[in-house]
């Protein structure tokens, strides 16, 4: 049996004292919640906007902009088969604000297809960018509503607000949330679904076919969505089995209650597999496909997978090159190790490097909480158990490229965060509190670096080139940064360039030459690599950066050596 201290701190805190009227202070708090919110999200879509008009495109973006335009120009699935076609929807409204021109004579593969509308068909790339990313930057914004509902709904308002501020000041959320891809989103979706399911616990009729559509928004943004599939479908079952529980003449007996809970997780499915099919439609209603490149052939359990899912031709098709690629022997890189494969605890690693210290304990807390406190209990498996699924299945993967596949993290447990108030401890307020402001202070002083963001534990921005690559820190997003910085530090000078990117290093005024083309004598003058290179450089590049001195950095993300 518990003791009377232990059920003092696991049950919920009575209301604090004021001594105000009761109606006065009611309408205070009516006032002041939705007024905190609006300043939590007003300062996240701040340093949101500033990102995306600082930085120049990342690695990726062109690829989903080029074919979002593409879908609006030619109503054709052709292009990124490997990702279905609802993401990009959304970043082809800013392609359709922008309303760039588009060439039609364009032939070539996705990986040109970008930077040519970009950079080589009249357009304005500052000005096309920014558009492109509102619309994602929006839906991260709506994202920290469902954030803050959810928690509320479980906690009360101080809870929420919590929850809304660990969201709202995650540098990874911040930092992906103002680009025109696809991980946010696919998360958001994921995050809805989840707080829809467990809103049908009450109202199944309402929310199963929200949370179903929800959950197929998510599948038709990104592919490794599937993996929370099953999870969510049976969340579904447990919500309508909860709803139809109970005693008295309009409850059911357990062979009905069985029925219904079955029929509900097969109404999330179909609604699920609707959106997927109905994402396709929109691009072509006759939903013709013709790859611009070649489908591998898939073979074993995968292949056999791929054939039973009930998704148009084109989409399979994307699975078949999803697997193709976990396939290829990629390079990583952690904590000055170089290596071929992939290494099973790099994503945990890379987690505590990137995810501020007070965030890390208040998920810990979090997740601690929802387990141990009975009137919270329901809910742990539906915050934990789908992301517990989706980052086991992430560190499977190939591709030890950052913590953005992982970016549903802050998302679901932002919201166990929240929960630790429930607490009935006399200082769970003001450590949760400080541990908020904590994160704040952290997120806030990497502005606006969020991309190549670490703690302090770790040496902050300037130090996760030492220990990380890719889009952990260098995603290409500062070229634009280092023409400034060039123009203004170094004017006259001879480059020698070795950028990671999709920009277009001409296009900005950076008139530099390759370093491993000619002979190493040759080299004199600036040499500028990114740091992904550097930390994967072998050969010609390795002896050009050992004999060379490190004078400047750029974004935290490109060094700048003379030779």
């Amino acid at each position: 049996m518990m003791t009377h201290e232990q059920h003092s701190v696991l049950e919920p805190a009575p209301e604090v004292l004021d001594i105000r009227p009761p109606g006065r202070a009611r309408s205070y708090r009516r006032r002041l919640v939705p007024l905190l919110v609006v300043v939590l999200l007003a300062q996240m879509a701040a340093a949101m906007m500033t990102t995306a008009v600082q930085q120049t495109p990342t690695i990726d973006e062109p690829v989903y902009v080029g074919t979002a335009a593409d879908y609006l120009h030619e109503h054709r699935v052709r292009f990124n088969p490997e990702h279905p076609p609802l993401g990009k929807l959304v970043v082809a409204v800013g392609v359709a604000l922008a309303d760039p021109h588009v060439d039609p004579s364009f032939t070539g593969d996705q990986g040109l297809l970008g930077q040519h509308l970009l950079y080589e068909s009249g357009n304005d790339p500052w000005r096309l960018m920014l558009w492109v990313r509102l619309p994602v930057i929006a839906l991260t914004l709506l994202f920290g509503l469902v954030v803050f509902a959810f928690t509320r709904e479980l906690t009360g308002s101080a809870g929420g607000l919590a929850a809304l501020a660990v969201y709202a000041f995650s540098p990874d959320v911040i930092a992906h949330g103002s680009l025109a891809t696809l991980d946010v989103p696919m998360a958001g979706f994921l995050l809805t679904s989840v707080w829809l399911l467990w809103r049908a616990r009450r109202r199944p009729r309402l929310y199963l076919p929200l949370a179903g559509a929800a959950l197929g928004a998510a599948l038709a943004t990104k592919m490794s969505a599937l993996a929370a599939f099953p999870v969510l479908v049976m969340l579904a079952a447990v919500s309508v089995w909860c709803a139809s529980s109970g005693s008295g003449p309009g409850f059911a007996d357990r062979r009905t209650k069985l029925l219904r809970a079955t029929g509900g997780a097969v109404l999330v499915a179909l609604a699920a597999v609707a959106v997927v099919w109905a994402s396709y439609l929109a691009v072509d209603p006759l939903l013709r496909w013709s790859p611009q490149q070649q489908v591998p052939v898939v073979h074993g359990r995968r292949g056999l997978l791929v054939q039973l899912l009930p998704f148009p031709e084109a989409f399979r098709d994307g699975m078949r090159i999803q697997f193709s690629l976990e396939n290829r022997p990629w390079q990583g890189f952690l904590f000055g190790r170089v290596y071929t494969g992939s290494l099973w605890y790099y994503l945990p690693v890379a987690l505590l490097v990137k995810t501020p210290l007070g965030m890390l304990a208040l998920w810990a807390a979090g997740a601690v909480v929802v387990v141990a406190v009975r009137r919270l209990r329901p809910v742990a498996p539906y915050l934990l158990l789908p992301a517990a699924v989706l980052l086991a299945a992430a560190m499977e993967g190939a591709r030890d490229f950052g913590t953005r596949y992982v970016v549903f993290l802050p998302m679901f447990l932002a919201v166990a965060a929240g929960c630790v108030l429930v607490l009935r401890w006399r200082w769970a307020p003001v450590v949760t509190g400080a541990l908020v402001l904590f994160v704040a202070v952290s997120s806030v002083r990497t502005f606006p670096y969020y991309l190549p963001y670490s703690n302090e534990a770790f040496g902050g921005p300037a130090a996760t080139r030492l220990r990380l690559h890719d889009s952990n820190v260098d995603w290409g997003q500062d070229l634009g940064r280092l023409a400034d910085r060039l123009r203004e530090r170094y004017p006259g000078e001879r480059i020698w360039l070795v950028y990671k990117g999709s920009g277009v290093p001409s296009y900005y005024g950076i008139d530099a030459s390759d370093p491993t083309a000619v002979p190493r004598r040759e080299v004199r003058g600036l040499l500028v690599v990114s740091d992904s290179s550097v930390a994967k450089a072998k050969g010609r590049l390795a002896e050009l950066i050992d004999s060379s001195r490190p004078i400047d950095q750029v974004g935290h993300s490109i060094t700048i050596y003379r030779r």
